[in-house]
């Protein structure tokens, strides 16, 4: 987990198709393995959110805290249990001071790991899943 971790900033100067490709599993999940892990989800994102903190709380400075090693780490490993979440990027709405972004998991279009959620305060701009790169399909 913390190589993942640590290799954060080096995945992401690369673009989100090539970002995304690097982070899918190496083979795709069976069905049967994917209704597994459905199965015992909440246990699985619990157990992953706590190690990738640990992770991040330990690997000071050389694993960079905040969201993009959240998101892409536990995407990373979220994938590979299983489970269909997805990664999304946003930014601030245009009545803040500066352009603030952020990137949250969703699994079952609700985030994960949040304290709160993200959507109140970013537009979603891109998003990472099995399905390639996607826009939004709604314009606020």
């Amino acid at each position: 987990m913390a190589v993942v971790a640590t290799l954060v900033p080096l995945l992401v100067r690369q673009d989100l198709h090539r970002l995304q490709r690097w982070l899918e599993p190496p083979r795709p999940i069976a069905e049967d393995d994917r209704s597994a892990a459905q199965d015992t989800a909440q246990d699985t994102i619990v157990i992953v959110g706590r190690r990738i903190d640990g992770v991040i709380r330990r690997g000071k400075p050389i694993i960079r805290p905040g969201c993009l090693t959240r998101g892409i780490t536990g995407y990373y490993f979220l994938r590979r249990a299983g489970l269909d979440v997805a990664l999304c990027f946003g930014m601030g709405s245009a009545r803040q001071a500066s352009a603030v972004g952020h990137c949250w998991l969703v699994l079952d279009d609700e985030p994960l790991l949040e304290r709160s959620d993200p959507r109140a305060l970013y537009t979603e701009v891109a998003r990472l899943s099995t399905r390639g790169v996607t826009a939004p399909s709604r314009v606020p």
